[in-house]
């Protein structure tokens, strides 16, 4: 029998340690490779498309000394919709799946940034916020591990409260614009689910929340004349005493015009209204979080008129 020495070996242990130590050794690589292949394209002169041969062009190429990295503008937070953050790592490393996130938050705080920040990943889908409809090319996605209808781990949002101000410090991202995949694709999708504490994020700088004081303190305006004309003669006046005016404590309220118009209000703050009730829904989700439905109450329309304040 052949003697092999310990060096022959060697190589082989060493592969085989690393593949023991990391399972996404091979999807890394094809990471790598894929950025590398982006990265010889930048590099590249840029040239016409084929097809546009009779575009006149200059003497020579110019190349622009000014221009920087993609900059994300939003943060679109998600839920994973599944059981485990294994099963979401290999969810994101499978080609077929066509669906990614830059980062993945496990219920036990630990944090996978799978793509860098200036790249686009795919995790928006259809979706519109505002004027921006192609969410993927302007936003920082954020995956957090549940299964849809469980509380998030306080492990987790800890950890993503510390993304977050990452994220914003880095990019300059507007409070305004952390916001949830629900209020971008409202007809498709309803995550974070409405256990998600928004208004502790708002809280800390991540996104738009209302004051409550203000909410309670809010009414409609009516066109119920404020007293009755004591001039005024009917037959019956003389049974009847003039009224008489009691001084009544002022309070401090926010009165709500007749001409609120809630579908505006929400196209304002963000939301796709071509489908209204959806719209509503998404945003009872994001800010109301119970009964999340289709139908504005009065309550919800108060929220809603404070909100569309802050946006204008």
């Amino acid at each position: 029998m052949k003697h092999f020495s310990s060096k022959h070996f060697l190589p082989v242990l060493l592969v085989v340690a690393a593949c023991t130590s990391n399972p996404y050794a091979t999807t890394n690589r094809a990471y790598k490779k894929q950025v590398k292949t982006y990265a010889k394209t930048l590099r590249q002169t840029p040239v016409t498309n084929p097809g546009e041969d009779s575009l006149q062009q200059g003497d020579q190429w110019v190349g622009t000394t000014n221009f920087n990295m993609r900059k994300p503008n939003y943060v679109v937070i998600h839920h994973t919709a599944q059981n485990s953050t294994e099963q979401t790592l290999k969810t994101f490393t499978t080609p077929r799946t066509q669906v990614s996130a830059h980062y993945v938050i496990g219920r036990d705080g630990k944090v996978y940034h799978m793509l860098s920040d200036y790249l686009r990943a795919w995790h928006g889908g259809a979706g519109k916020w505002g004027n921006t409809t192609d969410l993927n090319s302007t936003s920082i996605g954020i995956e957090l591990d549940n299964n849809g209808s469980e509380p998030f781990a306080e492990a987790q949002i800890s950890s993503l409260l510390q993304v977050l101000t990452i994220l914003k410090k880095t990019h300059g991202i507007p409070a305004a614009n952390f916001i949830g995949h629900s209020d971008i694709a409202p007809s498709r999708k309803v995550d974070p689910n409405p256990t998600f504490p928004w208004k502790q994020l708002a809280d800390a700088g991540f996104g738009i929340w209302y004051d409550e004081e203000a909410v309670r303190n809010s009414v409609f305006e009516t066109t119920i004349p404020l007293y009755q004309d004591s001039t005024a003669v009917s037959p019956d006046s003389a049974a009847v005493p003039a009224p008489v005016m009691v001084p009544t404590t002022t309070v401090a309220v926010d009165t709500i015009p007749l001409t609120f118009q809630p579908k505006d209000a929400l196209r304002i703050i963000g939301y796709d209204v071509k489908n209204l009730e959806a719209a509503i829904k998404a945003f009872k989700l994001h800010f109301i979080q119970k009964e999340v439905n289709g139908i504005l109450t009065d309550d919800d329309k108060k929220v809603l008129y404070h909100l569309y304040k802050k946006s204008l």
